[in-house]
C-alpha cells in the first residue's frame, strides 16, 4: 500500500511505490469514478469534476468537435481516455485531438501516439498538476499544442512547442476573444461561449 502523491487528497491506493508504476497498474485499478492517470511512473488521481467542467467539456465538443467531424478532419475524444504518450502511461486530458492523417494512433481501446491538441480545464484542485506537471510532461513527449482552460479566470492559454520538450510561454485569451489552433485552421472558438449559459457555474 502506497498513499499517492497528487493534486488532492486522496487515499492509499493499493500497488507499487510511487516512481515505479506502470499501465499494467493502471489497468489493474479499479473502476470507481476517480480519474488516475500515471506521468513519469508516479500515480495521480482526481476525483469527478464539477457540473461546470463538465459544461465547458461539453461546449469544447459543440464549437470544435463538431466542426471536427462534419469536415471530417479528425477525431475528437473525451476524459476519460486513456493516452499513452512518452512519459505518460497513461493520462486521461479532458480534451483531445487527432488529426485523420494521424488516425493510426488510435487503437486497442487506447490512443497510442501523440495527439496533435490537449486541452485541460482547470479545477480548483488541479491548478498545479494542469499548469505544471502536465505542461512539462506533455512538452516533453512532443505534445504540438496544449491548452489550459480556467473556469474561475474565464481564459484560455495557448502553449506551443517551441522546440524538443519545451513549450513557448503562452497566448491568454478573454472572453471577448476568439481562439484558433494551429491544428484546426478555420475553426473558431469564441472563449465567452464556453461559459456562457451552465446553470451552475461554480468551477
Amino acid at each position: 500500500m502506497r498513499t499517492l502523491v497528487i493534486s488532492t487528497d486522496a487515499p492509499t491506493v493499493p500497488g507499487p511505490p510511487q516512481g515505479h508504476w506502470t499501465y499494467a497498474d493502471w489497468e489493474a485499478l479499479p473502476d470507481d469514478g476517480n480519474i488516475y492517470e500515471i506521468i513519469d511512473r508516479v500515480l495521480y488521481m482526481t476525483t469527478a469534476p464539477s457540473s461546470f467542467h463538465q459544461w465547458i467539456q461539453q461546449r469544447l465538443y459543440r464549437y470544435l468537435g463538431i466542426p471536427v467531424e462534419d469536415n471530417c478532419l479528425g477525431f475528437v475524444f473525451t476524459a476519460p481516455i486513456g493516452l499513452l504518450i512518452p512519459g505518460c502511461d497513461p493520462v486521461q486530458p479532458d480534451f483531445v485531438f487527432v488529426r485523420q492523417a494521424n488516425a493510426g494512433i488510435i487503437r486497442d481501446r487506447r490512443i497510442r501516439g501523440l495527439p496533435d491538441l490537449i486541452i485541460e480545464i482547470l479545477s480548483p484542485n488541479s491548478v498545479v498538476y494542469d499548469t505544471q506537471v502536465k505542461l512539462g510532461a506533455y512538452a516533453r513527449a512532443g505534445v504540438p499544442e496544449y491548452a489550459i482552460i480556467d473556469p474561475r479566470a474565464r481564459t484560455l492559454d495557448h502553449y506551443r512547442l517551441h522546440s524538443p520538450g519545451r513549450y513557448d510561454g503562452p497566448r491568454s485569451f478573454g472572453e471577448t476573444d476568439v481562439v484558433s489552433f494551429d491544428c484546426l485552421p478555420g475553426i473558431l472558438l469564441p472563449i465567452a461561449d464556453l461559459f456562457a449559459g451552465a446553470p451552475d457555474p461554480t468551477p
